[in-house]
């Protein structure tokens, strides 16, 4: 994985910004979908570019629930966090992740990935996502 952001750099609305990174992925291990849900803002636009076109957020919810790979185990490594105007907030970071698909082995994935938020109040809410699974992670799975 590549070289990680220093924590100990941030100031501390972008460590409250990568807390929340790591507080939606713990959300998708638990498959929470009301919990999910309201974490996305309601105009979400994302997009896993292995599609061939983005998603709205019930596609986003339903990706980390329903039938999708359960979400076993993972480790984040933070590239860049930027807040602007305390309002937008843009974190790239890249991943490495076991999923078990309903009635199959588990195996691991990795990839990078891009999420935009923004404020509302006190919390960071998802706008959009961009990103994919390596491809190399792709062809061994």
């Amino acid at each position: 994985m590549p070289t990680s952001l220093s924590l100990e750099t941030l100031s501390p609305e972008q460590r409250e910004l990568w807390d929340r990174v790591c507080e939606l992925w713990e959300q998708s291990r638990g498959r929470d979908r009301t919990l999910i849900a309201q974490a996305i803002h309601p105009q979400y636009v994302g997009w896993d570019m292995s599609a061939e076109l983005p998603h709205n957020k019930d596609g986003a919810v339903a990706s980390v629930t329903d039938d999708a790979p359960e979400l076993k185990g993972y480790a984040l490594c933070p590239l860049s966090i930027q807040v602007y105007d305390h309002l937008v907030g843009i974190v790239h970071y890249s991943y490495r992740a076991t999923v078990q698909p309903h009635g199959a082995a588990s195996f691991d994935v990795t990839g990078k990935w891009t999420e935009v938020y923004l404020r509302q109040g006190r919390e960071w809410i998802m706008i959009a996502v961009s990103g994919r699974p390596d491809l190399r992670a792709e062809a061994a799975a």
